[in-house]
């Protein structure tokens, strides 16, 4: 830590060693996940937000796509960006922090030496857009409502939460149950809390339209449906003064407007239609702005912004519910028609990196071969895991960049041939059952279009019968909701602290359930297991050897063709906007919400529409 860092922070009062949560009859105002945090319990506010930041101003963001609803909670309807600004949280993390949560709607959390249990305070003055309190009898609903009504993600998230109750004026209890589960009071503690006396009365299950009643720092100010939604800043939010909140949350207006693609919205963004975006189309990140005069004179601004977080996997996932990829062989095989090193040099201008992991740009990225912790963890699986767990270091196939794919597809050929699909007729069909293998590249993003084309044509040498398959938002959040696809193109995005959402990525529970993250599919008792001890590790040292294991099992599984990472956000925006001198570690997502420590620098502003 930099000295005027430390010494900031000691003007602050704050505690610059760490302060352990794990005490038995734990009181006090944060959570952690293994018990340090940066910030004591008088702390003001985070050290990369400015406090003084003036409040004003509109921004004018884009979303791609459309919207239906307003409620994000339920499997129906699409929901619209950013809803989440109008709800508040028991607890909110910084993002300085791997995971650590501090106080919002809750003033304190009392906890047990095990966790079995966490007790949160609420804040006498926490208020309802209405006026009306929050209280306990919202948090019990909140959590009751969510759990047989809501997407069913949550159940599988919350599975462990045994019992809500209130249990004082402003005191709520969460009892949980099963193993372990040190990460739960931190899980509870991100729950968004509805009020309980709006929706009675309201089909919750349904698409509403309605805006509905919130507690956070933004309400609904108007909408046009699936084109665009306009938040306004609560002039009296209660939680303004919290410190978790100063410093944050800044512009008056943040507009979202809807465009059908990321090609239309580049244009619209070079015109002035709106104000910020995060570039993730490596094309228009490297070609579109260069020659704009806004961008030569410096009022339109390309910013790289390095970060710490986790970049996941992205990557082509394999339906492996349909029997043509039940056999990982397969799915091994169709990944050596991918040629990585040609797309990254002719149509990403060079800017990613393969990724390798399911949890890249992390520690807990397995690497190299097993050893130590891992290894011991790994051993007990011997027999049921490939025997390459242990005996390989997992790396994608690679070419040379020429576009010269013969020796993979070789390969694929070989690979094939041994679980009995062999080309006849110049068709790829299977022996047996003679089915002919043929894969839909399922997207509702044209800008994908070009990438998948390649990978189409090395896989029609190998005698697959492929094709792309483009459709409307809507259509394609149906159908991925209820797994009706070969093969879908997303992002398995990662924290620093996996835990009970990994149930819903890759466990076998979750695997036919609608509406789940787990895309391929993967029903492996092994992963089952792993994914219990990773929810269940006692320490940090136990975690990081699980996930790297669980890695490590879901490489060799061959469930998605990986595809690329980069280790900085690509922002674009106009010159109109203050940040603070330092930026988190871990940034949130700016795609889905404008970076809520920046603000309307009024003269920037009135210097743009001067010129």
């Amino acid at each position: 830590m930099k000295m005027r860092i430390v010494l900031f922070i000691l003007a602050l009062g704050l505690a610059v060693g760490p302060v352990f949560a794990d005490q038995p009859n734990y009181k006090g105002h944060a959570i952690s996940m293994y018990g340090d945090m940066k910030y004591g319990p008088n702390f003001k506010h985070f050290d990369y937000v400015n406090p003084d930041a003036p409040k004003g101003g509109k921004v004018k963001m884009r979303a791609i796509g459309t919207y239906d609803c307003l409620n994000q909670f339920i499997l129906k309807g699409v929901s619209a960006y950013a809803l989440d600004l109008i709800y508040d949280s028991l607890m909110d993390n910084s993002l300085d922090e791997a995971f650590t949560e501090y106080g919002l709607l809750a003033e304190s959390v009392e906890l047990p030496a095990d966790r079995s249990w966490a007790i949160f305070t609420l804040r006498s003055d926490a208020q309802w857009h209405d006026g009306k309190p929050i209280t306990p009898e919202d948090v019990v609903f909140t959590f009751e409502t969510i759990q047989s009504k809501g997407h069913p993600g949550w159940r599988n998230y919350y599975t462990d939460v045994k019992l809500v109750e209130k249990v004082g004026d402003h005191r709520v209890k969460f009892t949980f149950g099963g193993a372990d589960n040190r990460e739960l009071p931190l899980i509870v503690g991100q729950m968004s809390i509805l009020p309980k006396h709006y929706w009675e009365g309201k089909d919750f299950e349904e698409t509403t339209l309605e805006p509905p009643l919130g507690s956070g720092p933004y309400k609904i100010e108007s909408l046009d449906a699936g084109r665009a939604i306009v938040y306004r800043r609560v002039e009296n939010y209660w939680g303004k003064d919290v410190p978790v909140n100063v410093g944050r949350h800044n512009p008056d207006v943040i507009q979202y407007d809807y465009y059908k693609d990321s090609t239309v919205a580049d244009e619209a963004l070079k015109g002035g239609e709106f104000d910020f975006t995060l570039q993730n189309t490596s094309k228009l990140w490297a070609t579109s702005y260069n020659e704009h005069p806004a961008y030569k004179s410096g009022k339109l601004i390309k910013d790289l912004v390095h970060h710490e977080n986790g970049t996941g996997m992205q990557g082509f996932w394999f339906n492996t519910r349909r029997a043509k990829f039940a056999d990982p062989k397969v799915r091994q095989a169709l990944a050596y028609a991918f040629d990585f090193e040609w797309t990254n040099t002719n149509l990403f201008y060079g800017q990613y990196s393969r990724s390798t992991s399911y949890y890249s740009n992390t520690e807990l990225a397995s690497t190299g071969l097993p050893e130590g912790k891992e290894l011991e963890i790994l051993d007990a699986y011997r027999g049921r895991v490939p025997e390459q767990v242990f005996t390989e270091t997992y790396t994608p196939p690679s070419t040379d960049g020429s576009g010269n794919l013969r020796q993979n597809l070789r390969i694929a050929k070989q690979i094939l041939a041994e679980t009995g699909w062999v080309v006849k007729d110049g068709k790829l069909t299977h022996e047996q059952t003679g089915e002919g293998m043929s894969i839909e590249f399922l997207t509702s993003s044209p800008a994908f279009e070009r990438i998948v084309g390649p990978y189409i044509q090395n896989l029609e040498r190998l005698g697959v019968e492929a094709n792309i398959r483009l459709v409307d938002t809507a259509q394609y959040q149906n159908r991925i909701q209820e797994y009706d696809y070969d093969t879908i193109t997303s992002l398995r995005g990662q924290s620093l602290s996996p835990g009970n959402e990994q149930r819903n990525f890759w466990t076998s529970e979750s695997a036919d359930e609608p509406g789940t993250r787990n895309y391929a599919g993967i029903k492996d008792p092994v992963v089952d297991e792993l994914v219990d001890k990773l929810i269940n590790a006692s320490d940090r040292e136990t975690l990081v050897a699980t996930t790297r294991a669980l890695d490590r099992v879901l490489l060799w599984g061959h469930y998605v063709v990986p595809h690329w990472h980069i280790r900085s956000h690509r922002l674009v925006y106009w010159d109109k906007f203050g940040k603070p001198d330092i930026s988190p570690k871990y940034m949130r997502q700016p795609f889905q919400f404008f970076p809520d420590t920046w603000w309307v620098d009024t003269e920037k502003e009135a210097a743009l529409k001067k010129n």
